[in-house]
C-alpha cells in the first residue's frame, strides 16, 4: 500500500522495547540481560484477544555506536519471539529497529511506524502507541496516533524535552502498562 492509498482497517498496538517489554539494561543486546517486565504479558494477551497487531519499533543506536551488531539485535528478537511464542502461544506480528543516530525512521520520526502501515494496512488513526519516552509520543503523534501512552515512573518528575515539560503533544501518562487497559474495557 503506498502512502496516497487509503489507510488500512487493521489496528496496532506499538511498543517500545526496551523500558516497556524489557528492563531497560542500557544497550540491551545480550539474552543474559534481557529480563521481561511481567506486566507486558497481560497487556500483549489482551490488546491481541482485540485482534490489535503487536508491533515493536525500538531504536537502536547501540549498533552504529559499535555496541552490538545487527545480528546480535537479532539473535535477542528471535530469543524474545520465542519466549512469547512459548508462554502465550503468540509473537509479536511485527519487529522494526533503526540502527542509525539519524534517519528518518529514527524516533522521534515516524518511518517505522509508516513501513508498518504500509507492511501490515494499519488503521495508525485507531492504533496506540506505547512508550518511556517523549520520543516514542512525538513518532506516534508524527504518525497521527491518537492514543499515545507513557510510562514513567510515578516518583519521577514528568518527561522533559530540551528542559521544559514537553506539552504540545497529547499524551497519557501512566506508571503501569496495566493501566493503560481500563481505556480500552
Amino acid at each position: 500500500m503506498g502512502q496516497g492509498s487509503k489507510a488500512g482497517i487493521q489496528k496496532a498496538v506499538f511498543f517500545d522495547r526496551d523500558g516497556v517489554i524489557n528492563i531497560d539494561t542500557n544497550y540491551t543486546y545480550k539474552i543474559e540481560d534481557f529480563q521481561f517486565i511481567e506486566e507486558f504479558f497481560e497487556v500483549a494477551k489482551f490488546f491481541k484477544k482485540l485482534d490489535y497487531k503487536l508491533v515493536v519499533i525500538t531504536n537502536q543506536s547501540g549498533i552504529q555506536r559499535g555496541f552490538y551488531t545487527v545480528p546480535d539485535f537479532l539473535k535477542l528478537s528471535a530469543y524474545m519471539q520465542k519466549s512469547l511464542q512459548d508462554r502465550l502461544g503468540f509473537s509479536m506480528d511485527r519487529i522494526y529497529f533503526c540502527p542509525f543516530l539519524n534517519s528518518v525512521n529514527r524516533k522521534p520520526n515516524s518511518g517505522m511506524l509508516l513501513k508498518a502501515r504500509d507492511d501490515l494496512a494499519l488503521d495508525l488513526s485507531n492504533s496506540v502507541m506505547i512508550g518511556d519516552r517523549i520520543s516514542d509520543m512525538e513518532a506516534g503523534s508524527n504518525a497521527g496516533l491518537k492514543s499515545l501512552y507513557l510510562i514513567s515512573d510515578k516518583n519521577s518528575m514528568p518527561v522533559k524535552k530540551d528542559g521544559l515539560v514537553d506539552s504540545d503533544i497529547k499524551y497519557k501518562n501512566v506508571t503501569s502498562l496495566l493501566e493503560i487497559l481500563k481505556d480500552f474495557k
